[in-house]
């Protein structure tokens, strides 16, 4: 949808981007039926080793907002510490 967008929007001045966050540390992450789970252990393997800060995701909207990124159409910006990359191999 995303590219879709941004191919029929783009003659008129319209960039289309989208954000797409892993887990990010928030109340939604937080409640208590997440209390058993080991952090540590979960985000470990992940190629950046810890859970994500609202200020990540922030970070990536307020470039697209800004004219830094005036080239920049049909994007999917992932903010997710590499977890859809995979798994590291272990050192």
């Amino acid at each position: 949808m995303t590219k879709a967008a941004a191919l029929e929007l783009g003659v008129h001045g319209i960039r289309v981007n989208s954000v797409h966050p892993g887990t990010i540390d928030t109340d939604m992450v937080n409640g208590p039926e997440f209390a058993e789970v080991d952090r540590d252990a979960y985000f470990r393997d992940m190629p950046v080793p810890r859970i994500g800060r609202p200020e990540d995701v922030a970070n990536i909207v307020a470039f697209l907002a800004s004219d830094a990124s005036a080239y920049c159409t049909g994007g999917e910006f992932l903010v997710d510490g590499g977890d859809l990359a995979g798994t590291p191999v272990p050192r």
